[in-house]
């Protein structure tokens, strides 16, 4: 007897996650295929997409060998947003995909604000013009390479790519536009003015289609290539953060998502194209219609505290944290600022670099782990801060990512946010919220909250503890005072 099942593949920096998934909501199989990063210069950050594919190829015969007589009924796509795919005029790749931790292109995103205007690019496209954004990659190439350049004829993204390997079709969704900054988040539409003053070729870009709508099927020769049949219909998909909002169950203006992984996400659902004034926060389309979502990005979240297990010493992330638990909270004192690599949010600041203050003769490891713990923490409520000053209704949140399989960094972010929290299972992520819009797709549900019915459970719910709420609040404010104070000298 056949299994039924939905495929759902991620397309992330480091891996290619291919999952599957049956109509109750059941993982029948996972695979994580690695895939190299290349750094030719320091800054840079570069992968074939050809490799991508190759992974995908790889996962997808696994994962059809690993179940028993399965029968795919829809795919989705999900990938890492911002990088570049450059294709020729035959759909040839042009170059290496630059990625979106490429941080070559300081002076392409100092040229867009003085081309379009900070206040422009608010209007049209709801972000500030940094160096990870598809536009800037676009300007390096035409500065840098012209020859390359004069041949480009599609621009994709990660996981549109993988898409046209499936099914011969060129396309891409709203959720995955809108890190490019050249897309009218508010319209749904291409920005003719950003394109017209950045003097880029409209008809370089893909159609936008809707994230669940069905773009095209697997075709013989991918068939041949992937183990699939030829025929199964493939979604457009869409961007990691959302899809992982998605997998989460989180859709809806009072829900949020808080994602503690090596870098940390805070994605907030909202009803209307609300941007921040000072564009300090993400204002992306999700991959539900007539829905965005507000998005903080903290660079080093777990990144900071591996950093500070590597540095102190001690090899096991369990007694670190145990040792931290049993400190007051504050830290005995101690502040850390996680900007190990720069931050995103609220700061836009890649000068800014991590610090420990406040320490003293009484400090001990544990007070530094905690204070590690408190600061990543911190750093995840700035997102919120900004996101409630925008009138966002957000009463509730789902964790998810490594750091939260810790019930003690759990709390302290519930406590922290002064928000209830929970996990929920399955633990799919980005992978598992493709497979969710593929059975939106092909009609095997109506919409995205019946699945959420059907498939997801709570795992752990954990409240805000009323009584550590001022000592958590002292602790924050003296964690804000920091990064005025040292702005400058962060900039020499």
């Amino acid at each position: 007897m056949s299994q039924s099942l939905l495929i759902g593949i991620d397309i992330g920096t480091s891996s290619i996650k291919v999952v599957a998934v049956d109509f109750a909501g059941e993982v029948l199989s996972v695979t994580n295929t690695p895939i190299s990063l290349d750094v030719p210069f320091p800054g840079w950050s570069e992968q074939n997409p050809e490799d991508w594919w190759l992974a995908t190829c790889v996962g997808i015969r696994q994962l059809l060998i690993n179940i028993e007589a399965p029968e795919v009924f829809g795919i989705g796509l999900s990938g890492q947003m911002h990088s570049l795919v450059a294709l020729d005029a035959d759909q040839q790749i042009l170059r290496p995909s630059i990625l979106w931790n490429d941080v070559r292109t300081k002076a392409e995103a100092n040229s867009i604000i003085g081309i379009v205007g900070e206040d422009a690019l608010r209007q049209f496209t709801g972000n500030p013009a940094l160096e990870g954004f598809t536009a800037t990659k676009l300007m390096w190439m035409r500065s840098h390479e012209p020859e390359l350049f004069d041949r480009l004829t599609y621009v994709l993204m990660p996981k549109d790519y993988i898409r046209l390997r499936l099914t011969g079709e060129i396309a891409s969704d709203p959720s995955d536009a809108s890190g490019t900054l050249l897309f009218d988040v508010a319209n749904n539409r291409w920005s003719s003015e950003i394109l017209s003053a950045l003097a880029i070729d409209p008809e370089l870009l893909p159609t936008i289609v809707e994230s669940s709508e069905i773009v095209g099927s697997v075709t013989k020769e991918s068939a041949g290539e992937t183990g699939l049949k030829v025929g199964i219909p493939v979604i457009a998909g869409g961007a990691d953060n959302a899809m992982a909002a998605v997998g989460a169950g989180v859709c809806s203006p009072e829900n949020m998502l808080i994602s503690l992984g090596t870098s940390g996400t805070v994605v907030a659902p909202v009803r209307s194209a609300t941007s921040d004034p000072k564009t300090r926060i993400h204002l992306m389309r999700h991959v539900i219609p007539e829905t965005w979502y507000l998005m903080g990005v903290v660079l080093s979240a777990g990144a900071a505290l591996d950093w500070w297990r590597r540095s102190s010493g001690c090899a096991d992330f369990d007694q670190l944290i145990l040792e931290a638990g049993n400190v007051e909270v504050g830290s005995g004192g101690v502040t850390f600022l996680p900007y190990l690599t720069g931050e995103r949010t609220p700061h836009a600041d890649a000068n800014a670099r991590g610090v420990f203050f406040g320490i003293h003769s009484g400090t001990a490891r544990a007070h530094m782990t905690r204070a590690v713990m408190e600061g990543v923490s911190f750093a995840l409520n700035d997102s919120l801060c900004l996101i409630k000053n925008l009138e966002a209704n957000v009463s509730k949140a789902v964790a998810v990512g490594g750091g939260v399989s810790s019930p003690i960094w759990l709390q302290m972010l519930s406590d922290v946010m002064n928000l209830p929290l929970r996990t929920v299972n399955p633990k799919g992520g980005a992978s598992l919220g493709a497979t969710m819009l593929a059975s939106v797709g092909t009609g095997i549900f109506d919409n995205v909250s019946d699945v959420f019915s059907a498939w997801l459970n709570d795992s752990l719910i954990v409240s805000p503890d009323g009584s550590r709420r001022q000592a958590y609040d002292d602790a924050y404010v003296r964690y804000r005072s920091l990064y005025p104070a040292l702005r400058e000298i962060f900039s020499e």
